[in-house]
């Protein structure tokens, strides 16, 4: 005799089940490697700054910033007042509104939602995490700043921002070329901060790790939450169709 039938919702559940563990792509190993490495490093920085109070880095990566600026002097109005802005606050609030409207008009909704969500989650962490090192700038900057130093709300910030548009571009046309240039970009303004003595580079490197640590973090849970709901709007499907 033939062995019976199993029963639908039991075909069903171990259906998805299957289609649930296949959700442990090749995209979200990497996140998860990227997701360590940054963390790693992240800590790591905290051990130099605030346990070793080793000043070893900082003092090095100003010194090759103070042999650039003296090599090229009309560097700093270019970084001043053109660079470092796309990294500030007067740049980063109208983009963080302007580009996911953009995104939306053109049927790329979820695309939206991760860049407003990496931006808010970004900017709220980074706010936590200097009210809780309470580390003060640098005594030499070259301009006025207000606020905390460690991590560096610049290159956190550029990281959620250039580093997300980066991954949709990847994700959505496998634009490696452009991808690339936004996260050149995200790094050459966390340079700028050294170079006007406004964040250690300590600061600044925290300030990377930090923002990819949470960009990683929020682009895998998204993925993860989007395979998985189309899997069960597809099992819905199928069972309607099955009654």
């Amino acid at each position: 005799m033939p062995a019976p039938a199993a029963p639908p919702n039991q075909s069903s559940s171990s259906t998805r089940q299957a289609e649930l563990a296949g959700l442990l792509t090749t995209e979200v190993v990497f996140g998860g490697v990227l997701f360590l490495v940054a963390f790693a490093l992240f800590f790591y920085l905290i051990r130099v700054v605030f346990q070793e109070h080793s000043q070893v880095f900082d003092n090095w990566g100003f010194a090759q910033m103070d042999r650039l600026r003296a090599a090229h002097p009309g560097l700093r109005w270019w970084i001043q007042n053109v660079l470092t802005w796309f990294g500030s606050v007067w740049f980063f609030v109208p983009a963080s509104l302007l580009t996911p409207l953009v995104l939306h008009r053109r049927g790329l909704s979820r695309y939206a939602i991760e860049l407003l969500a990496s931006m808010g989650g970004g900017l709220a962490l980074n706010e936590l995490l200097k009210a809780y090192f309470h580390r003060d700038r640098p005594t030499t900057a070259l301009i006025h700043q207000y606020g905390l130093s460690f991590p560096s709300g610049h290159a956190m910030m550029s990281m959620a921002f250039y580093g997300c548009l980066a991954w949709l571009a990847v994700q959505h046309g496998r634009h490696w070329g452009w991808a690339a240039a936004l996260v050149c970009f995200a790094v050459l303004i966390g340079l700028t901060r050294v170079f006007l003595h406004v964040h250690y580079p300590t600061d600044v490197l925290a300030g990377f790790a930090g923002g990819a640590a949470w960009l990683v973090l929020l682009r895998t849970g998204i993925r993860l939450f989007w395979k998985e709901k189309k899997v069960v709007n597809t099992n819905e499907s199928g069972t309607n169709v099955t009654e």
